[in-house]
């Protein structure tokens, strides 16, 4: 049974509850361990990451789910299994498993940005 780092919990504040919810059923039972990276996002972190590439969202004129939507919260969360490979995908794969199978018995309806086609974001996780 694993549970959450002061910097998984920390990156939680400000994410909305369902999805807060989700990610404390998930870490209970989890296959592999993981750490939350990325949570609420400020419009300068988001314009950052698309400067560098590692977002489609600018932050202005397409804001990202991680970014505060008119209910007060961010809606995504970025994780990484561990340890934290960027080659391995199979750690991934096992996780989104998990957490799309909780999430469904939660009635708890998700993306996982691994399954996307266009921008393969296999850390990203978010409300639909």
């Amino acid at each position: 049974m694993y549970k959450f780092s002061k910097r998984s919990l920390d990156n939680l504040k400000g994410v909305h509850p369902d999805m807060v919810k989700l990610m404390f059923a998930a870490i209970k039972n989890a296959p592999v361990d993981f750490v939350i990276t990325e949570g609420l996002r400020t419009t300068k972190r988001q314009q950052e990451l698309f400067k560098t590439g590692k977002s489609k969202c600018d932050g202005v004129n397409k804001k990202s789910n991680h970014q505060l939507k008119s209910d007060g919260y961010g809606h995504a969360v970025d994780l990484y299994p561990l340890p934290i490979s960027y080659t391995n995908k199979e750690p991934y794969k096992i996780l989104s498993n998990h957490i799309k199978k909780i999430a469904k018995e939660l009635n708890i309806k998700i993306q996982w940005g691994g399954d996307w086609k266009s921008f393969c974001d296999m850390p990203h996780y978010e409300l639909k």
